[in-house]
């Protein structure tokens, strides 16, 4: 059976939201736009921290997480926190981290899979319209 929550949202009156962790204001800014005006809550946070004390009263129906904030793994601490909150809630990792490190990861290989906690993986520069297609294929 359904929640009184969930009902409303399947008639569309409830928002989905979505967690946007990033130590980049203007990543900040530019992508709470576009999922704004795509018709999403936004709870945006600058830190791992912030995002931490929010999931402690929220789960959020979806995040995009930076990889690299206060630590280097940021991201991947958060997005096996959310998981463990909510396996079902689709989490993306949007970094610079190949520009920035040289470093690069594939979530799809099953050793990757097996501790990056991610249903997608971003190189930031993507497109708005890239990240609108990740987002509603991973709601469906």
């Amino acid at each position: 059976m359904l929640s009184t929550q969930e009902k409303k949202r399947n008639m569309g009156e409830i928002k989905k939201k979505i967690l946007l962790a990033d130590d980049d204001p203007d990543q900040i800014f530019q992508v709470s736009h576009h999922l704004k005006k795509w018709g999403y809550d936004v709870v945006a946070v600058e830190s791992r921290e912030e995002a931490e004390r929010y999931l402690e009263s929220e789960c959020p129906d979806m995040a995009i997480l930076d990889l690299m904030m206060e630590e280097e793994d940021s991201g991947f601490i958060l997005a096996y926190r959310i998981k463990q909150c909510r396996p079902q809630v689709p989490v993306i990792i949007a970094t610079a981290v190949t520009a920035e490190r040289g470093i690069s990861f594939d979530i799809n290989s099953s050793e990757n899979r097996a501790w990056i906690k991610a249903d997608h993986y971003l190189e930031k520069g993507f497109r708005m319209e890239e990240l609108e297609i990740i987002i509603k294929s991973l709601l469906k």
